[in-house]
């Protein structure tokens, strides 16, 4: 039987206008369900009840809130076989992948329920006699989360943990690609001691929902995942109410490797840097920038290991890269490699779309050689698993190349020279810097972001997450003239 699936909707869980199909980009003859699109008088229903579920919340004792999250937390690790697993039927991406980004996401909460008893406030003499000053922080107000499908649980966890940890309303709107994940996440939410509407899921189009959420004078502040062209267009919806943005966006993040690197441990972290994921996150590494000294070396490690990669069936035992998420997104990624052999890169493995026992959208992890940085190839994110190794003559040249992009999310090095190791942590233009790791893989209790059109606002994660989810109020409080 089809699992008809609705939103959450002023607390109440709500058929939509409209449904769509959600189908497994390993074998798209497995629907896994349909669900509900919600409609613009939905939206504002629960924008309304999510403005009055704010305030209760906000007065929650601090030991509650962290009872909350810890509950949602260890409920999602605890159910991280089941989770991931529906994740990776859905989304596409390994098996062991979809479990561990299920777990990382309740550590995402367990988290934000210690920062719960960890809010402090400041005192301060003022330079008045007899007056004293109390500095704290206090929720911002009603949060639009829009996330993106790549990691439907986890970038989702890490916007709407730390938004109830510091006593916001929250209104998801999940992308179309990934719904089962989000409403598995928020029926674990919406069983909690919280106040009805505090969290609701409005599951629609970004044209509509999207648009309504970032242009609503109802909402306080946007957090938002995605592509550069749509954070640009919420930059300027959400200024028409000076609505605080925290946006997330491309990235075209390089791996250096140079000519004093161990080779193997510098083919390991490229391969899966660039295809972990089948290449659609963000910190994957699409640009190889490769000392000229070693470069036949590490491409012919390179491509053997590309050549040996398992793609296969998310759930099958074995795969190391799934399909990806979509046919429109691998048209898309079939495109580049086209237009990557017409600017004069050489394919050398890889790049094509593969038939498998299953109809889905397999495509095999592709190299590109005899690339050069000024090529749209090396430009353009393509969230696709294509990796392009640019030649260079040395360290300085090498540098220049990393940092000749206009984003700036991670880069990484990889050498056995501490000098040359400590210059590159300082002088990569990038939000995000890796010694001797891949670019993909960051911690939950530190700063997340880019610079350049990679991110816009305060940083995601660890404490850092407070800029943005909370507004800092100062208060005089004069003890009267002794």
């Amino acid at each position: 039987m089809t699992r008809h699936t609705l939103n959450l909707i002023a607390g109440d869980w709500t058929a939509g206008t409209s449904e769509i199909e959600n189908r497994n980009p390993s074998d798209v003859s497995d629907l896994i369900g349909r669900f509900a699109q919600a409609s613009r008088a939905q939206l504002d229903a629960t924008l309304e009840r999510a403005a009055v579920a704010q305030t209760e919340w906000a007065a929650y004792g601090i030991e509650r809130k962290y009872n909350v999250l810890m509950a949602i937390g260890t409920e999602m690790m605890a159910r991280a076989e089941e989770l991931g697993t529906l994740l990776s039927r859905e989304e596409g991406k390994p098996l062991a992948e979809g479990k561990g980004e299920v777990y990382r996401a309740g550590q995402f909460f367990t988290y934000y329920a210690a920062e719960t008893l960890r809010q402090m406030g400041e005192a301060a003499d003022s330079v008045r006699d007899g007056i004293e000053i109390d500095v704290r922080r206090e929720a911002v107000g009603v949060v639009a989360i829009i996330s993106p499908w790549n990691f439907p649980t986890a970038t989702a966890s890490w916007k709407i943990a730390p938004a109830l940890c510091y006593g916001n309303a929250v209104v998801w709107k999940p992308a179309n690609a990934t719904p089962a994940s989000a409403v598995a996440l928020v029926e674990i939410i919406a069983r909690q001691d919280i106040p009805k509407g505090l969290v609701s899921l409005v599951m629609g189009a970004g044209s509509e929902i999207g648009q309504a959420l970032v242009e609503s004078p109802k909402i306080d502040a946007v957090s938002f995942t995605g592509s550069v062209p749509v954070g640009r267009g919420i930059a300027t919806a959400a200024i028409q109410n000076f609505t605080r943005v925290q946006m997330e966006m491309g990235s075209k993040n390089a791996l250096a490797v140079m000519d004093d690197a161990d080779l193997d441990l510098a083919v390991t972290l490229a391969l899966g840097g660039a295809f972990g994921g089948t290449g659609q996150k963000c910190t994957a590494s699409s640009r190889l920038v490769v000392h000229e000294t070693v470069h036949d070396a590490f491409v012919e490690k390179l491509v053997a290991g590309a050549r040996a990669m398992k793609v296969g069936h998310a759930l099958e035992n074995g795969t190391q890269m799934g399909p990806v998420v979509s046919e429109q997104q691998l048209n898309a990624n079939l495109d580049y490699v086209a237009l990557g052999k017409s600017e004069g890169a050489e394919l050398v493995c890889g790049g094509e779309r593969l038939e498998m026992p299953h109809d889905g959208f397999y495509m095999s992890p592709g190299v590109f050689v005899g690339s050069k940085n000024d090529m749209r190839i090396n430009r353009e994110e393509m969230f696709a698993p294509l990796a392009s190794v640019i030649s260079v003559t040395g360290y300085d040249e090498a540098l220049h190349v990393v940092n000749d992009t206009r984003f700036g999310l991670t880069s990484g090095i990889v050498t056995t020279n501490l000098a040359r190791a400590s210059h590159f942590r300082r002088n990569a233009r990038t939000g995000c810097v890796m010694v001797n790791l891949p670019t993909a893989g960051t911690d939950y209790h530190v700063p997340f972001g880019g610079r350049g059109d990679s991110s816009y606002g305060p940083r995601e994660q660890g404490k850092a997450a407070a800029e943005f989810y909370t507004i800092v109020k100062t208060a005089y409080i004069s003890s009267g003239q002794p």
